[in-house]
């Protein structure tokens, strides 16, 4: 998926059309940024912009925005209701999607500082970027507003973090920085507003005031009555969905009116919403009442019913949810949304990436969800009902590395990318080759981490793979069988990836981290992969027993194991051990004629071990592992072979 950060600039001019449609403009004739809301209050006088993309643009799309206001907007006329201090009031810049907040400080730093030289205006950092305590919230700079800012800025303790300490009438100031998304929120209520605003006093972190703070952080809350809805709301701001979510919001709020007796009918987000807010909810609402619900699309439905937001209005995902207002076309477009005959000709074609990194991560990707199809093709059928609850647990893990390990197959291509970017740098002078050499080093180690983070991902997959191969549907064990080698091609490509990018990093502290993530790594480095062999059988103290049979009945002299087939490490120990289990499925014939029984074995360190866990051994013994449908063959089939690794070392 693409880096995606937003920006909410606040323009000081609500009422003429002309202003706020030329601001408009100025945004969406910004390649890469993507106008999403444009929120105009008469009363306020002032405009709210919701924009999105790539850090970069992002900026410019503001930047072009100040220049078009500076040109319109003179702030020496300006009145409304609305706490302001300059044309461009504030301007956060918020992660969204593949971006952290040490990125968007950034970019409030780039943005701040272009913003003063070109204008020459006064500029403050607050949020995350502020570097001064005093300045962190919004409120303690904008204290006094436009009317107390010449004064103001003739004060050396609030000197502008870039730009001049003069007053630039036609201006103000700017406020600028980097914060967390901030959710709009309200819960309706039968109830009048004090009843409201006692509940919301409640909750919202000020509380009532120092001595009685309220029970959730980050949040700020007022109660209102809506005369167009004859209903009163609990209106509140989650500054921080992560440390206070929707769900949490909206069940102390029941909880509250339960208290009163008041009867909660539904709630209203306001504007945009993340997709992880809404996705948070669901896995509490899901872990909550016991629901195994996997698809993306389910657990958004799950939340607008559990929320009831769609009581005042219809709520409508795609309209509703940021990433999903982000269009797939364009230069932005990944790789994985991509048809896949496209996918195929850009990895053949004459470029650097996509290569085999991403390849790698595509595979590992295809892996995870054929172990999730297997997964769910047992799951829900009557005849392998007494497994539901063992599916319920086995399926998520496949379903979330097979969403995780899709992101990777872009995120390899932009590692390389940006090594290919930093060797174009210019190397001219000292401080060219400096600049150059950090950035080649960074591009490098975002190239190990991508691959390191696949191997880690895969690693943890393998127990439940192997729990999976010995009860699920035996229908699907081909396909189990592709998913173990898929998965093992991705760690297979991780591990060179790892390795030749590896040897060009000076990080001394950064090369043991990766040691100690990966010990193979270190084992490995310096010499041959397959210094023991491609496909070498088990240790000779791990070799089945000279004669002895298969417990399969198959007759005596048979030797354990299927005809053709030899454990051995594919990857000689390093992502599975040199003996891989073999999963077995074969049909047992059964005494006096009976039918027969389907069963699944394992090949392991301690011999051939039935699902039950017990070890099978000795001449003509027949083990059950799981019971199936009964075949009408009375001759010992074929045995077939899942080959699972046990994951790093």
């Amino acid at each position: 998926m693409s880096r995606l950060m937003e920006c909410v600039p606040n323009f000081s001019e609500g009422n003429n059309q002309e202003v706020i449609d030329a601001i408009s403009q100025a945004v969406v004739q910004t390649p890469g940024c993507v106008l999403l809301d444009v929120d105009a209050g008469p009363s306020t006088n002032r405009t709210v912009y919701t924009f999105v993309g790539r850090p970069e643009d992002v900026v410019e799309g503001a930047l072009n925005a100040a220049r078009t206001a500076f040109r319109l907007i003179d702030m020496s006329r300006h009145k409304g209701e609305h706490p302001r201090m300059g044309a461009l009031d504030v301007c956060p810049f918020i992660p969204v999607r593949g971006v952290s907040m040490d990125e968007c400080v950034l970019c409030a730093q780039a943005f701040g500082q272009r913003l003063a030289e070109e204008l020459g205006v006064p500029v403050y950092l607050y949020g995350e970027a502020a570097r001064t305590a005093s300045r962190r919230t919004l409120p303690a700079i904008r204290a006094g507003e436009y009317e107390a800012l010449a004064e103001k800025l003739k004060q050396t303790e609030w000197a502008p973090d870039f730009g001049p300490s003069s007053f630039v009438p036609s201006w103000g100031a700017t406020v600028t920085g980097a914060r967390r998304f901030l959710i709009a929120f309200n819960i309706n209520l039968l109830s009048t507003k004090e009843q409201a605003h006692r509940i919301a006093l409640n909750l919202r972190e000020q509380g009532r005031g120092k001595d009685q703070p309220g029970c959730l952080k980050k949040v700020q809350g007022i109660g209102w009555y809506l005369e167009e809805k004859n209903l009163a709301q609990v209106s509140t701001n989650l500054l921080d969905f992560e440390v206070t979510g929707l769900h949490t919001v909206y069940e102390e709020t029941c909880r509250e009116a339960q208290e009163l007796s008041l009867p909660v009918v539904g709630s209203q987000l306001v504007g945009l919403v993340p997709l992880k807010a809404l996705l948070d909810a669901a896995d509490f609402y899901c872990e909550k009442e016991n629901l195994f619900v996997l698809e993306e699309e389910h657990r958004i439905r799950l939340v607008v019913s559990r929320l009831g937001l769609d009581s005042l209005s219809p709520f409508n995902p795609k309209e509703r949810i940021i990433e999903y207002l982000v269009p797939d076309s364009g230069h932005e477009q990944s790789l994985v949304d991509k048809p896949l005959c496209t996918f195929i000709r850009e990895v053949g074609a004459r470029t650097a990436a996509p290569g085999g990194g991403s390849v790698a991560a595509a595979s590992a990707a295809m892996g995870a969800a054929l172990a999730s199809m297997a997964g769910l093709m047992t799951y829900g059928r009557r005849q392998f009902e007494h497994l539901d609850a063992t599916m319920r647990r086995l399926i998520p893990p496949f379903h979330a590395a097979s969403a995780e390990l899709t992101t990777l197959v872009d995120a390899d291509a932009h590692a390389f990318q940006a090594c290919l970017e930093a060797m174009k740098l210019p190397k001219n002078t000292p401080e060219d080759r400096e600049r150059r050499a950090a950035a080649l080093q960074e591009g490098l180690r975002r190239a190990v981490a991508v691959p390191l983070a696949l191997a880690e991902t895969v690693a943890s997959l393998w127990p439940v793979l192997q729990e999976l191969a010995l009860c699920g549907n035996l229908a699907c064990r081909s396909d189990l069988q592709v998913a173990a080698k898929a998965l093992e091609t991705g760690v297979f490509g991780a591990y060179f990836n790892v390795l030749i990018n590896l040897k060009d990093i000076t990080d001394g502290a950064f090369k043991d981290q990766v040691d100690e993530a990966w010990p193979a790594v270190r084992e490995r480095r310096g010499r041959p992969l397959f210094s023991q062999g491609f496909c070498g059988g088990p240790p000779a103290h791990l070799q089945p027993p000279a004669g002895s049979q298969d417990p399969g009945g198959a007759g005596a002299g048979t030797p354990r194991g299927p005809a053709g087939v030899t454990p051995g490490g594919s990857l000689a120990g390093l992502c599975i051990p040199q003996w891989p289990l073999f999963l077995l499925h074969g049909v047992q014939p059964q005494p006096m004629g009976q039918g027969s029984l389907r069963t699944s074995l394992l090949w392991g360190p301690e011999g051939w071990v039935c699902g039950g866990g017990g070890s099978l051994s000795g001449v003509g013994s027949v083990t059950v592992c799981h019971l199936r449908r009964p075949v009408k063959s009375q001759h010992t089939s074929a045995w077939s072979c899942v080959e699972l690794g046990e994951g790093l070392s």
